[in-house]
């Protein structure tokens, strides 16, 4: 299976201003050090607690984030040295689903025209030609070409999210990054979003990087799955030995939170004590050493190293130094 993106320690940090002049008195580590790599084809998953950075991870490789540092390469093309000029047209290649399907649709324009508008911006000059390829795309998402008239007002919350995956899909991308596309949504529906983008999938052969907090949804769509904890990947397998044998800490307390379907099934539920750091102040060492329930002294001290233990299953824990 050959790589289409490579993440390499990507970083970003948010400037704390403060004072009367609005100097820089400190940073927030939103995203610090992550690497990782997609293959063609496959949904690599990214869940994590609110706050851990997945989503500016997401958005940093879009530059919709400028990241303060790291490399991007896609198809050998390293996406953080290219200009405005090139970057606008590469994102013809990557295009991004957003969580909240009330804000990322403009009220004031119909359906056709926000689906419209990327083929536009991507030189199809002809109005019947984007005519046509909106009715394609609504038709392709579980819409009708009649819906294209419409204002986004007068859709439910499904249905939006149906126009932003059509808009996605607009000049047939590689890569989507999947931003909590379903977490705003019903849970019903949820289900119907997440089998249209499997279907989706395999008709355009895309790539997913799939951003949520819902480990049950991350499982059902992912082929490997990266965890994140302040700023940081701490694991990433496949998905199935990830669900089977996690070996981080915070990975385990994770997985022993999903509902388990069956009422007479028991799991023991791991409750991690305290709050998640600041992001702003993070704790030295281990990020992690302050909730985890087997921190030894040198958590306290040293960051472990991100490493590889087995095959393909990465992991940043001095358990497995």
């Amino acid at each position: 299976m050959s790589q289409l993106l490579e993440v390499r320690n990507l970083e970003k940090y948010f400037a704390i201003k403060g004072g009367v002049f609005g100097r820089k008195i400190g940073e927030v580590k939103a995203v610090d050090g992550v690497s990782f790599h997609v293959n063609k084809g496959e949904t690599l998953g990214i869940v994590g607690e609110s706050g851990c950075g997945k989503s500016t991870t997401g958005k940093s490789i879009l530059r919709l984030i400028e990241p303060t540092a790291g490399e991007v390469i896609f198809e050998g093309q390293n996406l953080l040295t290219l200009s405005k000029e090139d970057m606008r047209k590469m994102r013809r290649d990557i295009q991004i689903i957003f969580q909240d399907p009330y804000a990322s649709l403009n009220p004031r324009h119909t359906v056709e025209k926000i689906i419209g508008e990327p083929l536009l911006v991507h030189g199809m000059t002809s109005a019947k030609e984007r005519k046509e390829r909106v009715i394609e795309l609504l038709e392709v998402v579980g819409l009708q070409a009649h819906h294209r008239s419409r204002y986004p007002h007068q859709f439910s919350g499904g249905q939006r999210q149906r126009i932003g995956i059509a808009r996605a899909l607009a000049n047939n991308p590689k890569l989507i990054i999947c931003d909590e596309p379903v977490s705003a949504l019903d849970v019903s529906v949820q289900s119907q979003i997440l089998n249209l983008m499997e279907d989706l999938q395999k008709k355009f052969q895309l790539t997913y990087i799939f951003i949520a907090h819902d480990l049950s949804v991350v499982k059902h769509i992912s082929d490997r799955i990266g965890v994140m904890y302040l700023g940081k990947m701490v694991e990433l397998a496949d998905k199935e030995e990830l669900y089977e044998t996690p070996k981080h800490p915070y990975t385990k307390a994770l997985l022993s939170a999903i509902p388990l379907p069956d009422p007479d099934e028991y799991r023991e539920r791991i409750i991690l004590k305290g709050d998640v750091p600041s992001p702003s102040n993070p704790p030295k060492g281990c990020p992690f050493h302050t909730r985890c329930p087997k921190a030894m002294d040198i958590c306290k001290e040293i960051s472990p190293h991100y490493q590889l233990i087995n095959d393909k299953h990465y992991v940043a824990c001095h358990l497995y130094d």
